[in-house]
């Protein structure tokens, strides 16, 4: 006993715990690197000068930001088996994350794209550099080096967000932590072991972010 927490059922349950830790670690990673990609894609959609592939980017970031999270799992959840798609509660799970904080990191990502200097931009133009050229040679990595810090930031705030998983039987730190609660009816000691789970991702991410834009900032911008 540790100040009337139970730590022997707490270590009792390690393992499930653990289990679960690791499957919202797997959970948080491949739903963060498709949130990158939609991100990146849907970035550079809306800064793209076509109207016609524009809108559908614009229309993607502007609909998952203003609907919450919850409602975006359960529309997947439960609208598409009515449309003769069954997919696994967990792969649901990581297009749902993905889809949710892609829509985020798009904005995140234009905004350090309207951060170069538009003398660079034009250097590249200047030298022959087609559009494409231009992004992925210049403006994308400069971008992704001044956007690490808000990228972490809401990977971080994905790795949370992963926790709704539970509500659809996903078996992930959450739910692990919910049969502490459910199995011995002590709620505290379940609430404690994932709050503990949680910590340990976020000080990780957190180191993560810290060492890399100290090894990787550009000079004169932070």
């Amino acid at each position: 006993m540790l100040g009337g927490l139970n730590t022997r059922v707490m270590m009792e349950y390690l393992p499930e715990i653990w289990q679960g830790f690791l499957a919202t670690l797997f959970l948080s990673t491949v739903g963060f690197v498709g949130a990158m990609a939609l991100g990146v894609l849907a970035c550079a959609l809306t800064i793209q000068p076509l109207r016609w592939l524009r809108a559908p980017a614009v229309i993607y970031v502007d609909t998952i930001r203003a609907t919450p999270l919850l409602a975006q799992l359960y529309f997947l959840y439960f609208g598409l088996p009515r449309l003769g798609i069954v997919l696994p509660e967990m792969l649901i799970g990581i297009i749902a994350l993905s889809l949710n904080s892609g829509a985020y990191m798009a904005e995140i990502i234009r905004s350090g794209i309207l951060s170069i200097p538009r003398g660079q931009v034009e250097a590249g133009m200047s030298t022959g550099l087609s559009y494409m050229q231009r992004m992925r040679l210049i403006v994308l990595p400069q971008a992704l080096r001044t956007t690490v810090s808000p990228l972490i930031g809401q990977a971080i705030v994905l790795v949370k967000d992963s926790s709704l998983l539970s509500l659809i039987s996903v078996v992930e730190l959450t739910r692990a932590g919910q049969r502490i609660a459910i199995d011995r009816f002590m709620p505290v000691e379940g609430l404690v072991a994932t709050a503990l789970g949680y910590l340990m991702l976020y000080y990780a991410l957190k180191s993560a972010a810290g060492a890399w834009q100290a090894r990787n900032s550009i000079p004169g911008r932070g």
